[in-house]
C-alpha cells in the first residue's frame, strides 16, 4: 500500500484512517501501545538502515576513511555498533529489521517474532532495557491481533521516517507520533489520553519559560512532550540541548514507555522514573531550574492521609483530600532552585478556591511566588471541558536578571485567542502564543522585549496588596478590566465566577458566625 500525500496533516490523517480501521473494537487506550511501539519500531529500523547505507556508500568510496576493497573487512564496518551508536542511531540486528516483519506479517507467530525482536533490540542497546513494549503474542486483541499486526506492518512499509529524507518537515516520526497520541486522546477521552497536552499549549509555557539550559523537570511527564518541545526551542534559538537536563517522573507504566521512546528517538536522554510524584517521589533532592507540567485537573484521593506531618513539601498546609490542585503546586514549589521557575497548567478553581486552598494560595502570594496568571481560552484540551490557566511561579523575582519585580504579578487574560477548529475544539495560534508570551517578556523586562504597558480587559501588573485586597483571588478578569466603561456587559462566566467566590466566602463567615453564637450561648448555660 503507498502512501500518498505528505503535506502538513495531510499524512498523518490518511495513516490514522487506516489505523483506525484496523483497530475494529479494541479501546484506544490499548491500541495505543500497540500501534506506537511499532511505529516506533519502524522509526528506529529507517534510521539504522540508513546509517548502514551511508557507511556501504563510504566503503566504497576511495576518498573515504572507510574506504576498502575486502568485503569481509566491508561487512565489519556495516556491523560494528559503534558506527551507528556515534551517530546517535540504534544497532539493529537482522531478525528486528523491517523488512524482516514485511516477509513475516502473515505468519501466525508474527506476534511472537516482534516480541522477540523487541527484547533482541533492547539485548543489542542496554539502554533501551525496560523501554520497549512487549506482550504482541499475547494481546487481548485475541484473534484480530494477527490480521491487526499484519495491516500495521504493511501501513507503515512505505513511511521513511528517517529525518532529512527529503520532506520539508524534516521530523516525519515525530509529527506523525504526536499527532497518534492527540487522536488517541480524542478517541480514549481521560482512559486513553490522559497524558496529553495539546502542542499549542506546551509551545506557549515553553516560550513563557525559555529554558535555554539547566535541570527541566516534568513530574506528570506523560508522553514526554514538555522536553520535545524543549528542544525544539532551544534549536530555533541556535542554543545547545547538551546545555539541559531532563528529570521526569510518569505513574503508568506503558505511558513511562512511551514519553522514553519519544525521547530517545529524538537523541535526548532524560532521568525518567514511575511512581506517584505526590506519594513517593522518585527525585527528592531535586532542585530544578524550570518545572514545566500539566497535572490532572481537581484529582480527588489523591492520598491526603498518607502524607507525614513533617513532609517539606507541604509548607503552606495539606490541600482537602477531593482536590490535589494545590498539593501539585507546592510540590512544584519544593523542587525549584533559588531562582528557579515554573509554569503549570491548573483547572481555574484553583483561581479562587477558598477555604484551606484560599489559605495555601494567600501563603503563595504573601512569599512573592506567584509570578503571572494567564486564563486560556475554552475547549483547548481533548479529554475535558474543564476551563483551564497556567500558574507562573518564580523564586527569583527579587534577583531577577531584567528587573526586580518583588510584590508584582502579571495577570493576562488570553480567553479570546484562538481559532476554532470544530465544535468541541479551540486552538491557539502562533500568534496568539507569542502575543502572550512577549507580554510576559515586556513584562520582566527583557533585553529584546517591548516596553510593558498594562492593557484594559487584556493585561495588567498588581501589586501583592491589591490582591490581598481581592481576598487572594487570582482570577485575571478581576484585575485586567473589561474595554467597555459599562458593568453590565461583563462576561457572564466572569460574573459567575466573581459571584460564586463571594457566595462560598460568605457561607464560609456565616458558618464562622454561627459557631461564635453557639459557643457565646454554650458560655451562658443555653
Amino acid at each position: 500500500m503507498a502512501i500518498a500525500g505528505n503535506s502538513n496533516g495531510e499524512l498523518e490523517k490518511k495513516l490514522w484512517e487506516t489505523a483506525e480501521k484496523l483497530r475494529g473494537p479494541v479501546d484506544p487506550s490499548e491500541y495505543k501501545d500497540f500501534a506506537l511501539g511499532l511505529l516506533f519500531l519502524k522509526s528506529m529500523s529507517d534510521s539504522f538502515e540508513a546509517r548502514r547505507q551511508e557507511l556501504e556508500e563510504k566503503t566504497r568510496d576511495s576518498d573515504s576513511r572507510y574506504y576498502t576493497e575486502d568485503e569481509k573487512e566491508r561487512e565489519y564496518i556495516l556491523s560494528d555498533k559503534d558506527e551507528y551508536n556515534r551517530e546517535n542511531v540504534f544497532y539493529i540486528p537482522e531478525e528486528a529489521r523491517w523488512q524482516y516483519f514485511v516477509n513475516n506479517a502473515t505468519n501466525p507467530q508474527i506476534g511472537k517474532k516482534i516480541d522477540d525482536a523487541m527484547r533482541a533490540i533492547e539485548d543489542e542497546n542496554p539502554r533501551l532495557k525496560g523501554i520497549l513494549p512487549k506482550g504482541y503474542s499475547r494481546s487481548s486483541l485475541s484473534d484480530n491481533s494477527s490480521d491487526a499486526l499484519e495491516g500495521l506492518i504493511n501501513l507503515f512499509a512505505d513511511l521513511n521516517m528517517e529525518a532529512g529524507n527529503g520532506d520539508k518537515d524534516e521530523d516525519v516520526f515525530g509529527r506523525i507520533y504526536e499527532y497518534f497520541i492527540k487522536q488517541f486522546a480524542m478517541e480514549g477521552g481521560q482512559k486513553g489520553g490522559e497524558f496529553y497536552t495539546p502542542k499549542s499549549v506546551v509551545e506557549l509555557m515553553v516560550e513563557i519559560l525559555e529554558p535555554y539550559e539547566g535541570r527541566i523537570f516534568d513530574p506528570f511527564s506523560g508522553s514526554g512532550g514538555m522536553f520535545v518541545q524543549s528542544q525544539k526551542f532551544i534549536e530555533s534559538h541556535g542554543g545547545d540541548t547538551d546545555k539541559i537536563s531532563i528529570y521526569g517522573q510518569e505513574i503508568k507504566e506503558s505511558t513511562l514507555q512511551i514519553s522514553k521512546m519519544n525521547l530517545y528517538l529524538r537523541g535526548l536522554d532524560g532521568n525518567i522514573k514511575q511512581g506517584d510524584s505526590i506519594l513517593n517521589d522518585q527525585h527528592k533532592g531535586l532542585e530544578a531550574d524550570y518545572i514545566l507540567t500539566n497535572p490532572p485537573f481537581n484529582m480527588s484521593e489523591w492520598g491526603k492521609d498518607q502524607i507525614a506531618d513533617d513532609d517539606p513539601r507541604f509548607k503552606y498546609g495539606v490541600p482537602p483530600s477531593n482536590n490535589a490542585n494545590y498539593a501539585f503546586i507546592q510540590h512544584m514549589i519544593h523542587h525549584l532552585n533559588d531562582t528557579g521557575m515554573a509554569a503549570t497548567v491548573m483547572a481555574n478553581g484553583a483561581m479562587s478556591a477558598q477555604n484551606n486552598e484560599g489559605e495555601i494560595r494567600k501563603g503563595i502570594v504573601e512569599d512573592d511566588l506567584l509570578d503571572a496568571v494567564i486564563a486560556l481560552p475554552k475547549e483547548l484540551f481533548y479529554t475535558t471541558s474543564i476551563p483551564a490557566c497556567i500558574f507562573i511561579l518564580s523564586k527569583g523575582k527579587r534577583e531577577d536578571k531584567y528587573r526586580d519585580r518583588k510584590n508584582e504579578t502579571l495577570f493576562i487574560d488570553a480567553r479570546d485567542l484562538y481559532e476554532t477548529v470544530n465544535r468541541t475544539q479551540n486552538r491557539l495560534e502562533k500568534n496568539h502564543i507569542q502575543k502572550i508570551a512577549n507580554t510576559v517578556r515586556a513584562y520582566r523586562g527583557e533585553d529584546q522585549a517591548n516596553n510593558y504597558e498594562d492593557d484594559t480587559g487584556f493585561c495588567k501588573v498588581v501589586q501583592t496588596k491589591e490582591i490581598a485586597d481581592n481576598r487572594y483571588i487570582v482570577t485575571p478578569s478581576r484585575y485586567v478590566g473589561v474595554e467597555t466603561d459599562s458593568e453590565d456587559t461583563e462576561i457572564f462566566q466572569n460574573k459567575m465566577e466573581r459571584l460564586a467566590a463571594d457566595l462560598r466566602e460568605n457561607f464560609q463567615k456565616s458558618e464562622e458566625l454561627q459557631k461564635k453564637i453557639d459557643k457565646s450561648l454554650q458560655e451562658v448555660g443555653f
